[in-house]
């Protein structure tokens, strides 16, 4: 890529270098790219289109098209990612949230309508905290836990809680699910692994190479995960307690069977704006 002097210059060369590369929607993109190397508002981006473009500029350009073209996604190169309208910082380490993990939130939300009440809530494979950050910051009361395999995980889903205000009221620690949990809780959540082992090769790029395997790899049918939280379920879900969790596409009727094997009550499998199942909510017994 040459060298450009404007922000037009620009976003045509960020452009033609990925549509030879094959990235659909090239000019939406670069434009995207831009606008997050030369910290620009959205709106700037379509200013004037000879405003010069330093060297320095230019040189973030260029370290943010290369990473594009090796299919990392811009939320990594951002280093954040919005969820449940916050902005969370990611890590290597952390799986980055997709949209239709707010349908665990919504289920919770949807179930637990009291929102002064001091609900704990537990969070199993917390990853950047957006799961219980998005809850607690619904019910102003509640206090929660979560717990991650990863140590660096841990670490920034405690920073991203600190950072949005709710580091008072949440506890991020390493553990293997729930295995070292005491005490019981009135809404568990997780978005564990799973992806089948043999499955993950096939992935996009942009999952496969960026996102961390130990948040995608689910063993040999993908289930692994839910096997193993469900057997701590009985013991720390509270009566009539919660567990709401996401799931891979067509995995709903195994997940369901899983956890009721434990004694859990199907509540209702919730599609996500595809009309896929994407979340099985099941509750404890009376």
């Amino acid at each position: 890529m040459t060298s450009p002097k404007t922000i037009g210059s620009t976003l045509g060369e960020v452009a033609a270098a990925l549509a030879k590369a094959g990235f659909g929607e090239p000019r939406r993109l670069a434009r995207r790219l831009v606008v997050l190397a030369l910290g620009l508002s959205p709106e700037e981006v379509f200013a004037p289109l000879d405003r010069a473009v330093s060297e320095e500029e230019s040189e973030r350009t260029e370290a943010a098209l290369r990473r594009a073209l090796a299919h990392e996604p811009l939320s990594r190169i951002r280093g954040s990612r919005e969820f449940w309208g916050f902005d969370f910082a990611l890590s290597p380490e952390t799986l980055d949230p997709r949209p239709e993990t707010e349908t665990v939130v919504e289920a919770v939300i949807a179930r637990l309508t009291d929102r002064e009440r001091p609900y704990r809530i537990l969070d199993l494979g917390a990853g950047t905290g957006c799961l219980l950050v998005a809850l607690l910051s619904e019910y102003p009361r509640a206090e929660g836990l979560g717990i991650d395999r990863a140590f660096r995980a841990a670490v920034t889903a405690r920073d991203n809680a600190a950072r949005l205000g709710i580091a008072g009221r949440a506890c991020f620690v390493v553990g293997d699910w729930a295995t070292a949990v005491a005490g019981r809780f009135d809404a568990i959540v997780a978005n564990p692994p799973y992806i089948a082992s043999a499955e993950i090769a096939a992935l996009p790029p942009e999952v496969r190479d960026f996102d961390p395997r130990l948040a995608l790899d689910g063993g040999f049918d993908g289930l692994d995960a839910y096997r193993a939280i469900a057997r701590d379920l009985p013991r720390v879900l509270a009566p009539s307690g919660l567990f709401a969790c996401e799931i891979g596409a067509g995995q709903d009727e195994a997940v369901a069977g899983i956890l009721a094997e434990q004694g859990l009550v199907v509540d209702e499998i919730i599609p996500d704006l595809a009309g896929i199942g994407r979340c099985v909510v099941t509750r404890a017994p009376a």
